[in-house]
């Protein structure tokens, strides 16, 4: 598909590879707007009253660009997604991301630095799969249909496409199932909103009902619990699943007992 002309480009796909309209609107009063100002299109007539269609005119578009935030996205999703390349896995995975950048005011390349604990796969120089996707040459990007969507899976993130995780705001692999009795979210609780969403057949978790008050000083300075303010028996629910990952957001009645960020 022709892509938009960016000012940015990290990596150029060739134009014997690009799949490009061609440089006049078809019809009978057809004229030389390339069909769509926005995209890179093909070589048209000689310049001049006298020219002829015999593709002379250079193209100076750009072809199919991706940004470095693009690029970092879609290594990160390709990263921390299964291994069967599951597009909407990896669409919501950079959902996540992007969602928790704009919660958190801070650029997708501060929140996926170096020493993030948030995205382990863009961690330390990144795991195999997120280092594979970066030193991608473009045919590789191109040719390899997992690469393809994982940039794919980017550019509908940022630009504000279908949210595939559904809200959420985390997400876990199958250390859910691996590592079930000692995982940190199943010690705080899950629900999982949808049978769908157990993919790893793994049971739910409540916790000892959790019941929480507003506090206020008493006449004598004392801060002193005063009206209940909520109550709940698990941290975490399930919005989707896809692959081997599944997705989660904070309980309505967590965030209303404790006052949670829902991102934290």
């Amino acid at each position: 598909m022709a892509e938009s002309c960016q000012s940015i480009s990290y990596f150029i796909i060739p134009l014997d590879k690009c799949e490009m309209p061609p440089s006049r609107t078809p019809g009978p009063l057809g004229f030389n707007d390339q069909c769509d100002p926005n995209m890179c299109a093909k070589k048209g007539d000689t310049p001049g009253s006298l020219g002829i269609n015999d593709h002379a005119e250079p193209s100076i578009c750009c072809f199919t660009t991706y940004t470095e935030e693009e690029v970092l996205l879609a290594a990160t999703a390709y990263g921390e997604a299964s291994l069967d390349n599951v597009y909407e896995e990896m669409a919501a995975i950079a959902n996540v991301i992007v969602r928790q950048s704009k919660a958190r005011s801070v650029s997708i390349k501060t929140l996926l630095g170096p020493a993030n604990t948030y995205a382990f796969a863009a961690s330390n120089g990144g795991n195999e799969r997120f280092k594979a996707l970066k030193k991608a040459s473009s045919d590789k990007l191109e040719s390899d249909k997992g690469m393809k969507d994982a940039l794919k899976a980017a550019r509908n993130a940022l630009s504000g496409g279908t949210d595939y995780s559904n809200g959420a705001y985390f997400w876990d692999g199958v250390d859910l199932k691996t590592n079930y009795k000692n995982h940190p979210k199943v010690k705080k609780g899950i629900k999982f909103a949808d049978p769908k969403h157990n993919i790893f057949g793994v049971k739910e978790k409540d916790i000892t009902e959790v019941v929480t008050h507003w506090q206020h000083q008493d006449k004598n300075g004392k801060v002193v619990n005063g009206k209940e303010r909520g109550k709940y028996k698990y941290t975490y629910i399930s919005t989707a699943a896809y692959g081997k990952t599944v997705f989660w957001r904070y309980g309505d009645e967590f965030l209303q007992a404790t006052g949670n960020r829902p991102y934290q």
